[in-house]
């Protein structure tokens, strides 16, 4: 039986176990979004005791434009790759595997933080933001696809084991998935097939970019809890042709920009497992559950009941450098 310690092998990337440090934002990078000496230190007190298997680095801008926050990391410049290239060789030292996230933020950004207009799939005020966008014209959705199948580059370039893209939270991929945030009347809008095809062009290049044993994760905000937004079973349409375009696993999340229902219970751990659950039934590659882990027992419980492959757990690591060593010791006991 599969347990929160059992090796997994994707492509040519073995984890020593399925505990994942998911991808949250420590806001330590410099104001030009370079690796600190913060951030090294960071990472290392989290992984330093060699018991998490993978840790995803919080999102990384593939472009100015796409800059979410004040000191978030960039890889949107060639610049980037030496300064990170000293924190994958640190959490390499820690014996964990590591992978980029890589991202755009969409109309969920300021002129303030990039000095630029926001952009996004439709001309309508941002849900959390307020802020209108511009809408993308096809030459400039073209752009941005190139800036992540460049950053991912990099991130091979930088010694990452693998790059993973981010279409959740009321991003700019999600931003196109979401009914609820496009409404354009072009081949980018209108039906599921429609809004999804941006994901498939990024994964394609990318793919391009990175080679065919590369892993490509992506992160899915698999509902958005919103009446008129996307649902589960939009989701597991969108899984299995992700799968076939070429991503190897898939990190699932919900909630767009914050929206999540009172159906939703946020005190059950891993509370996200009736979208992991779902998904697992329609694609054979490794599926990852966050979302509220605080005993790594229940981790181990989704794990064996197959409601997922791999387990993140954020808050209570970022709260406590020492809890996965206090917790793999209950399941070794």
């Amino acid at each position: 039986m599969e347990t929160i310690l059992t090796p997994i092998v994707i492509k040519k990337l073995t984890l020593k176990n399925r505990l994942v440090y998911p991808p949250m934002a420590s806001s330590k990078a410099t104001k030009d979004g370079l690796i600190s000496n913060e951030i090294i230190e960071f990472y290392d007190n989290i992984t330093k005791s060699k018991n998490i298997g993978l840790v995803i680095v919080e999102h990384s801008y593939i472009s100015i434009e796409g800059k979410a926050s004040p000191k978030q990391i960039s890889i949107a410049t060639d610049e980037t790759i030496e300064p990170i290239k000293k924190l994958v060789k640190m959490l390499h030292k820690n014996e964990t595997k590591a992978v980029l996230q890589i991202n755009h933020a969409g109309s969920a950004t300021t002129t303030k933080i990039t000095g630029k207009v926001p952009v996004g799939a439709s001309s309508i005020p941002n849900p959390r933001k307020g802020n209108i966008p511009k809408e993308l014209n096809i030459e400039g959705i073209s752009h941005i696809v190139k800036k992540f199948a460049d950053s991912a580059k990099r991130a091979k370039l930088a010694g990452f084991d693998g790059v993973e893209i981010h279409s959740a939270h009321g991003y700019f991929l999600n931003q196109f998935l979401s009914p609820l945030s496009n409404k354009r009347k072009d081949e980018y809008g209108g039906t599921l097939k429609n809004r999804l095809k941006i994901h498939l062009e990024v994964v394609k290049a990318v793919r391009e970019v990175v080679g065919e044993d590369y892993p490509i994760f992506l992160r899915l905000g698999a509902s958005d809890y919103k009446n008129g937004g996307t649902t589960i079973e939009d989701s597991k349409i969108v899984s299995v042709e992700l799968v076939k375009a070429g991503v190897d696993v898939l990190d699932i999340s919900g909630g767009f920009c914050g929206y999540i229902p009172d159906q939703v219970n946020l005190k059950e751990q891993g509370y996200f497992h009736p979208l992991t659950s779902a998904i697992k039934e329609v694609v054979d590659i490794p599926v990852i559950l966050t979302g509220g882990i605080t005993d790594i027992t229940h981790g181990n419980r989704l794990i064996k009941e197959k409601k997922s492959d791999l387990i993140g757990v954020g808050r209570a690591i970022f709260k406590d450098y020492h809890w996965s060593e206090r917790e793999i010791k209950k399941i070794k006991n």
